[in-house]
């Protein structure tokens, strides 16, 4: 049988979609506490994004810990169970391959913050009002 063949909006597409579909797979794993972990089940973790790779072998996931709590310690208690995350997203799935996870703190928030205090910024105020 002939392998079938898709466009490259289709590809991407087809990884966005599989993309949010292993967010929402992880965020309802750490929601229910299914994670066998002290560090993790203790805290609240916001899954912000994943990015997959164009093949869907690979993806990086983007945590952010609730109420301020270490992300560093987060990040890296998550990727000590990163075989369990993995098999479970694997088994809800269903693909060819399970995408290998990597978990990474997501910055986005501080660089909003950022980016908002410098729009704040009097200097910058006054050529925004003119």
């Amino acid at each position: 049988m002939a392998r079938q063949q898709f466009t490259a909006e289709q590809q991407s597409v087809r990884v966005l979609k599989v993309g949010e579909r292993v967010r929402h797979i992880l965020s309802e794993l750490l929601a229910r506490q299914e994670v066998h972990d002290e560090v993790v089940s203790a805290a609240n973790i916001s899954v912000t994004e994943v990015r997959m790779t164009p093949d869907l072998r690979n993806a990086i996931v983007y945590v952010k810990p609730l109420l301020g709590m270490e992300e560093d310690k987060i990040v890296t208690a998550l990727r000590q169970n990163t075989a369990y995350l993995q098999r479970e997203a694997a088994k809800r799935l269903g693909l060819k391959f399970a995408p290998k996870l990597k978990f990474r703190a997501d910055e986005s928030f501080d660089e909003a913050d950022r980016i908002e205090k410098l729009l704040r910024d009097p200097k910058v105020k006054r050529d925004l009002d003119d």
